[in-house]
């Protein structure tokens, strides 16, 4: 089914390949024509043209790059609007669409979800920017729909941003990343490694775009094969998909934790801007002749089952087949992997409990979002259930077009009314079933989704409530066999279904009369609309000399996700208040962090303020006591900060709130054995936190101190290895690593964040 090579290989015409080896070389211009190197064929990617077009640095292995486009969406663009405004923000540069997908139906907080949605208008207009009202689409759907154009890059403030299957590389940062771009900075990164997708067969009927995604997922994931690479698709299965197919896809590609994907385009593709009445943004994109790549992963299309990805990790996955004929087993195993996710004891999480006659039952289903809300998905999805019913048990099936345009034309081919009749209910498009603020299932519950993601309470629940339900990722096409088995698990292959695929057609009139377009209009009078939870960044200071770093969480789980350091779901309410958001940090991990973090912020802000700083924390004169047995150190000139140790922090979501809650609540650093992603490690830096890595033996605990001496000199001589000091009755010599710093990370490090270093003056 799936088959990942050993090391790199060449791509030969687009269609052969041949693994690297001695005489690979001898072979490739044999069959293609091309005398090359490794070097010049490392340059045939699609990916690497891409990146060239946009890199302004000169330097290839150094990358400084200019996007084309920016989104973000209702949780993250207060906080990257109030970030510009504060460094500096005269108008857009580029096209930055302001979409409503998160917060559009959260009725948490009164009125703060629609003052943001009231800042983001009045700030498109100020500045030059689009925005897209509530209910109209979600941020990926509208940038396929009328963002993406073939050989461009789009930067999204959204983990999903990923639009390769339309020819376009798309990234998905955190918000200062969007902050630099509006300031027309630069994206800086080393050239990522090119994976070749190889594509071959054709998927068998009743397999979806999750099915395979998921697969992929499963084989790339927690070997790290496509890490902060780009995976480009190739091979002739791309043939046999139509371009819905490919964008399913695609989108999940976030979830290997790749940096970015791109496709080779076709006539398929064509087609879908000529429908989009953008037939000028098309653009044939095919590898060179020649092309080598860092490594492949051949997909054989045909050989892919329907697939679930069980709780609490899209990786988890098994064939539903393999699944309903060994239920007790895998539901066994999947609940003690779930000891580790959830660590915490007084939770009694349970999956054999759903076997009912020898079957799967699950109490929900869902088809949703920028993953699952597409056209091809629920018009398969409807013919599977047309003139069945879900039952009237605890079964329920929601269904969110991705667009009003999508919602609109399945209204007009009748798919709608097949859904409805079923007893499924239908929404306008929304992110919140992917997030945790909508839909969430009963307390032990178990819905399956076509969605993105399926971490521990990333579908709405609290552990630390006692509450527990569960996500398993599944394809539209099985989750609509299962609602018409009423609830027990169905693979789409077993059901005998007649596919209509009825042709699409794209309403732009419903964008034209709703959406704000005031690009290349910038109104500089305009005043911006702040309701009472918008609040200013508090003040962040400059790294000192020395600092002091007391240990405030420790986290030992194998994956450390964003969800997990601040939680999704109802906090997006307050993602326009750092003080008010930052209450909820790591309070689904370790809910105690917020009152440890905030007794050593104390004494910071005693330093700063030029009191005594062990009025606030007495117990800091013996470990200052201890450290001044050995160096001559000024407490009042050293900053105290907290830290937090994961093994792997930074699995999920671009959110830079991961990292800026940890900031404002006086938080100094992370150290990790190795960052999930870069994306997060990158939210640390631009929130003037130290990225630490630590492979030594673990000889600090929480409570302990880390007293790091020299730091600010280490970082402006380009030091990695920094030498620190346990502070515990005595003082332990450890080693903490850097890694690669820009030099403008540097100096936003040392500045002590991304406004600080954007001020003028």
């Amino acid at each position: 089914m799936i088959k990942l090579y050993e090391g790199g290989a060449y791509l030969v015409n687009g269609t052969e390949l041949i693994p690297d080896s001695g005489d690979a070389l001898t072979a490739v211009e044999s069959k293609s024509g091309v005398k090359t190197t490794k070097e010049e064929a490392a340059k045939g990617t699609m990916a690497y043209e891409i990146l060239k077009n946009h890199n302004t640095s000169g330097n290839m292995d150094n990358l400084k790059i200019k996007f084309d486009k920016l989104t973000s969406h209702d949780i993250t663009f207060v906080g990257i609007l109030q970030t510009a405004r504060a460094s500096g923000l005269e108008k857009f540069p580029v096209p930055y669409v302001l979409t409503n997908c998160h917060n559009s139906l959260c009725a948490v907080g009164g009125t703060i979800n629609e003052d943001d949605h009231v800042f983001g208008l009045s700030c498109a207009k100020k500045y030059g920017g689009i925005y897209v009202p509530p209910h109209q689409a979600v941020i990926h759907q509208f940038a396929r729909e009328m963002l993406a154009a073939g050989g461009n890059m789009i930067l999204g403030s959204d983990s999903h941003t990923r639009y390769g299957a339309l020819g376009t590389m798309a990234v998905g940062e955190g918000g200062p990343e969007i902050v630099k771009q509006l300031l027309e900075q630069t994206y800086d990164i080393p050239m990522p490694g090119v994976v070749a997708i190889y594509l071959t067969g054709k998927p068998e009927k009743g397999v979806g775009p999750q099915d395979i995604a998921l697969a992929i997922i499963g084989a790339v994931f927690k070997n790290g094969y496509v890490n902060n690479k780009v995976m480009e698709f190739v091979g002739d299965g791309i043939d046999n998909l139509s371009v819905d197919f490919r964008i399913g896809i695609d989108v999940m590609t976030t979830e290997t934790t790749c940096l970015s994907s791109i496709w080779r385009t076709d006539n398929q593709v064509k087609e879908f801007y000529d429908i989009h009445g953008r037939s000028g943004d098309y653009k044939e994109l095919n590898p060179a002749k020649a092309a080598y790549y860092d490594g492949v992963v051949e997909v054989d299309l045909s050989a892919v089952k329907p697939m679930i990805a069980m709780p609490f990790h899209p990786s988890n996955v098994y064939t539903i087949e393999e699944l309903n004929s060994n239920l007790e087993d895998i539901l066994q195993d999947v609940e003690k992997k779930a000891l580790v996710s959830l660590d915490n004891n007084n939770i009694d999480f349970k999956l054999t409990d759903k076997i009912k006659n020898g079957k799967l039952y699950v109490e929900q289903g869902v088809i949703a979002g920028c993953a699952g809300g597409g056209f091809e998905n629920l018009c398969d999805a409807a013919d599977i259930l047309k003139g069945k019913t879900i039952g009237a048990d605890e079964f329920s099936l929601s269904v969110y077009p991705a667009s009003q345009p999508i919602f609109m034309e399945l209204v007009k081919n009748g798919k709608i009314a097949d859904l409805m009749a079923t007893g499924a209910t239908v929404r306008t498009a929304f992110c919140g079933p992917c997030f945790g603020a909508g839909d969430v299932p009963s307390n032990k519950g178990l819905s399956i989704r076509h969605s993105t993601r399926n971490f521990p309470n990333r579908e709405g629940s609290k552990v630390t409530s006692g509450q527990i339900a569960s996500v398993a990722l599944m394809d539209a096409r099985s989750i609509a066999a299962t609602a018409a088995n009423k609830g027990y698990l169905t693979a789409a292959t077993d059901i005998d279904a007649n596919f209509s695929k009825p042709k699409y057609y794209f309403d732009k009139s419903i964008y034209d009369n709703r959406v704000f377009n005031g690009v290349g209009k910038a109104d500089p009078e305009v005043e911006i609309k702040f309701g009472p939870n918008i609040v200013d960044w508090p003040e962040m200071q400059a790294l000192t000399d020395n600092v002091l770093l007391k240990v405030v969480s420790m986290i030992h789980d194998p994956v450390t996700t964003t969800d997990e350091l601040i939680p999704s779901g109802e906090t997006s309410s307050y993602r326009s208040n750092p003080l008010g958001l930052a209450e909820f940090t790591l309070s689904r991990k370790d809910p105690a962090y917020v009152g440890k973090a905030k007794e050593i912020q104390k004494a910071e802000k005693a330093r700063i303020a030029g009191t005594d700083i062990y009025a606030e924390d007495a117990g800091l004169k013996e470990i200052y006591d201890t450290i001044q047995s050995k160096f001559d150190v000024v407490p009042e000139q050293t900053e105290i900060g907290s830290v937090i140790f994961a093994v792997k922090p930074g699995d999920g979501s671009a959110r830079e709130q991961a990292a800026s809650c940890q900031r404002v609540l006086g938080g100094m650093a992370n150290i990790a054995r190795e960052y999930a992603t870069k994306r997060y490690r990158s939210n640390l830096i631009n929130w003037g936190m130290l990225p630490f890595v630590y492979d030594g033996e673990l000889v600090f605990d929480k409570e302990d101190y880390i007293f790091v001496k020299d730091i600010k000199k280490a970082i402006e001589t380009k030091e990695d290895t920094i030498k620190a000091y346990v502070v515990n009755k005595g003082m332990k010599e450890i080693e903490l690593h850097l890694g690669n710093l820009t030099e403008d990370e540097r100096e936003i490090i040392q500045k002590g964040c991304l406004i600080n270093y954007n001020k003028k003056g």
